[in-house]
């Protein structure tokens, strides 16, 4: 197993580096970059989108729009959008600048944000409690709740309980997170009905005043409705994996020996069955818990008022902020190869019956 595991670790390098070429390689051909953006603020265009809508604007002075190849850049001095350049570090050919920031990340420095004066990994942990707020409670409620549901789902295939609850989840897949959290907003956040709970953010202004209990309750009181919104899709999607693997395990001749030697259905559901059957449920771990903890939370963050790893990563795309847009990429890429060697290590625990070092020879 150690040398799977090894032989796992090491093609995290070029499945990385594969990664980071082909995402760099496309933001080359992306218009609007980080000098564009300051050019678009600097003439009041808001943005660099502005100024390829309506061409920048007209000062009167000796132009500088066809030399500098950037669209807007009208009236700006070529000494001052070349200083941009080296400041940026546009004044070297791509291919240096991308093997610069590979040196630089396999040093563990992930620079600074373009726009903000701030250091991408203090950046990151400043956003870092939100989304883990929202990837662990979701991904802990989805399966607490799934697996129990999908085995009595299973046990009772074809009963009306199993009807209900498949119409139930049906339905729960087929609403959007962002429609749900916005019905969860009008129901309980003194939209249209009630005023259960806040509005917006993780906190209360009164936080640093309550009690340790207080504090507790203030948390959860804040994360229920975002926690909801982002569960429901992970939700009925494990529901039904976990019942349609019990029922091909159910079905298979080893558990009608058992249940022929007189065990409790308890014993052969948990004892027999559980092992084989949740090996599928735990191979769709790793993609369960990225989607909620990195996929789903930009709407969710957004519609919730909260200031996590979605709405950075929005903010930086929008803005061209390379150095957090890369930086995020690269630790969260890195973050994603190892939890699924993790799940491999789960498949193990789980059945130690599995050798993928066999399987591979």
């Amino acid at each position: 197993m150690g040398a799977y595991i090894l032989r796992r670790l090491l093609l995290v390098i070029p499945t990385l580096l594969g990664i980071m070429i082909i995402n760099f390689s496309l933001v080359q051909f992306v218009p609007g970059g980080p000098i564009e953006q300051i050019i678009a603020q600097m003439q009041g265009e808001g943005d660099v989108f502005s100024g390829f809508a309506g061409g920048g604007n007209d000062l009167g002075e000796e132009t500088f729009g066809s030399d500098s190849g950037y669209i807007g850049a009208r009236g700006l001095p070529k000494e001052f959008i070349e200083e941009l350049e080296k400041e940026f570090g546009f004044d070297k050919p791509p291919l240096e600048r991308f093997l610069n920031m590979m040196w630089n990340y396999m040093r563990l420095d992930f620079g600074e944000s373009y726009f903000r004066s701030i250091g991408v990994i203090d950046l990151v942990m400043e956003k870092m409690p939100v989304s883990i707020s929202l990837g662990l409670w979701s991904t802990m409620i989805a399966y607490l709740v799934s697996i129990p549901l999908g085995i009595r789902k299973a046990v009772r295939d074809g009963s009306s309980f199993d009807t209900w609850t498949s119409g139930v989840i049906i339905v729960a897949y087929a609403i959007p997170g962002f429609l749900f959290a916005i019905l969860l907003l009008v129901l309980f956040a003194g939209g249209s009905y009630y005023q259960i709970f806040p509005l917006r953010g993780l906190t209360s202004d009164n936080w640093e005043d309550l009690t340790l209990l207080g504090k507790i309750g203030d948390y959860f009181w804040h994360i229920t409705l975002p926690v909801l919104a982002s569960t429901i899709s992970a939700f009925a999607t494990l529901t039904l994996l976990t019942k349609n693997s019990f029922l091909d395990e159910i079905k298979k001749q080893y558990v009608m020996t058992a249940r022929a030697k007189g065990l409790k259905e308890s014993r052969v559901l948990y004892g027999h069955v559980f092992r084989n059957a949740m090996l599928i449920v735990i191979a769709g771990f790793p993609a369960v818990f990225i989607g909620v903890f990195f996929t789903g939370s930009i709407i969710i963050e957004t519609i919730f008022s909260l200031d996590g790893l979605g709405r950075l990563g929005f903010e930086a795309t929008v803005a061209r902020d390379y150095p957090v847009i890369f930086g995020t990429l690269f630790i969260f890429g890195l973050m994603g190869l190892v939890v699924g060697i993790l799940s491999d290590l789960m498949y193990v625990f789980v059945d130690p019956r599995i050798d993928f070092e066999r399987r591979e020879g």
